[in-house]
């Protein structure tokens, strides 16, 4: 099965971000999007292009068009967020951040009417009912297949350092879990999702999707999940690790390293520098341990050893600097280690209920530090 690549611009950036919607005065979900989407239409019947819907009524996902910088990125977010709040407010709702909502029960949740949807939850089943989950995914342009899949190969190193750094789930329907991101473990019980396989090139990329469409595993390739993933129609490699962060300024900072990343590697790749690929054990392990301590993991080293999670951000922030005053994204990737100064959301969201406070408090908090752009 040929699968065409459709190249992008060099290093252009995308970026979607999933919001739950929440009452302000109860911090419950509210299955609200189809009413502000449709306040949103530019004209009535035309969707409006940067505000989506998704699984259920209770999430709104605000998309960028294509950029070439963080900052373009996030000013193309706050537009539409400012939006979306406009029509939120009078209805006493707004947005939350975050990899899932603490408390709410997904049995409750109201399913957006699709085709699509119910065909996925017909042939899912019970994975697709748990799926109050909120993530953000970055692309980034690369211009040719196979560049895509050597690029992919080896940004799976780095795959728990985005994990570590977006995790935002601790809470799972009322209860704590030990986890600095349960998002990761709720979705990769989906049959597609998680990590992706190692593919030697394009071709045998081709001949996995063309396999899993003529046994009916999935209808096409837009049904695969991964963490990592090429986007044929849009020509990027997506990032889909990412818990729902509860800032733009998060969000932007980590679509800051995925472009840095695909840059760095697309070069080391084509001058012979690049480091070897990756072992598919360690990157197991290492993702775990990125969902399960988030900023305190300590990562597998192939030869046995361990290091701090934190001190291979630090030195990937370095590695990464002359890339990213290159793509003018360097105040965006140092913001990076803003998130390792204050913590990451679910640290945050931990220390309210250290506090004493409860999860509709973390809820609050949530709500906050989304509407001001502030953690600290």
């Amino acid at each position: 099965m040929a699968i065409d690549f459709n190249p992008s611009p060099r290093r252009s950036l995308g970026v979607e971000v999933e919001l739950g919607i929440v009452d302000r005065a109860t911090g419950e979900l509210v299955p609200a999007s189809t009413e502000v989407l449709e306040a949103l239409e530019p004209e009535p019947g035309v969707e409006h292009p940067k505000a989506k819907h998704e699984l259920f009524l209770s999430t709104i996902e605000i998309i960028t068009g294509v950029c070439m910088t963080a900052r373009e990125a996030y000013e193309d977010l706050s537009a539409t967020v400012a939006e979306v709040q406009a029509e939120l407010e009078p209805r006493g709702l707004t947005l939350m951040g975050g990899g899932v909502h603490p408390f709410a029960d997904p049995k409750t949740l109201v399913r957006s009417p699709s085709e699509r949807y119910d065909q996925l939850v017909e042939r899912i089943q019970w994975p697709a009912f748990r799926l109050q989950i909120h993530g953000v995914h970055f692309h980034v342009g690369v211009q040719s297949a196979e560049s895509a899949i050597q690029i992919m190969n080896h940004l799976l190193r780095y795959l728990p350092h985005f994990v570590a750094l977006s995790a935002a789930s601790p809470f799972w329907e009322g209860q704590e879990t030990g986890l600095a991101s349960v998002r990761t473990k709720v979705f990769e019980v989906m049959p597609t999702a998680g990590l992706p396989s190692f593919f030697r090139d394009w071709a045998a990329f081709e001949k996995f999707i063309e396999t899993m469409v003529h046994t009916n595993s999935i209808a096409s390739v837009r049904e695969i999940w991964w963490d990592l993933r090429p986007h044929v129609m849009y020509g990027t490699l997506e990032f889909r690790m990412c818990d729902g962060m509860a800032t733009l300024r998060e969000v932007v900072s980590l679509a800051a390293l995925a472009q840095c990343l695909v840059d760095y590697l697309d070069e080391a790749l084509q001058s012979g520098t690049a480091p070897d690929e990756p072992e598919g054990w360690v990157v197991r392990e290492n993702k775990w341990r990125a969902a399960r301590w988030g900023l305190d993991a300590d990562l597998v080293q192939p030869d046995g050893s361990t290091v701090p999670i934190k001190y291979e951000i630090e030195d990937l922030i370095q590695l990464l600097l002359p890339t990213a005053q290159k793509l003018g994204c360097a105040d965006e990737l140092t913001a990076i280690r803003e998130i390792l100064d204050h913590g990451a959301s679910y640290q945050r969201q931990r220390r309210v209920v250290e506090s004493g406070g409860s999860l509709r408090d973390v809820v609050t908090q949530l709500v906050t530090e989304f509407r001001t752009d502030e953690t600290g």
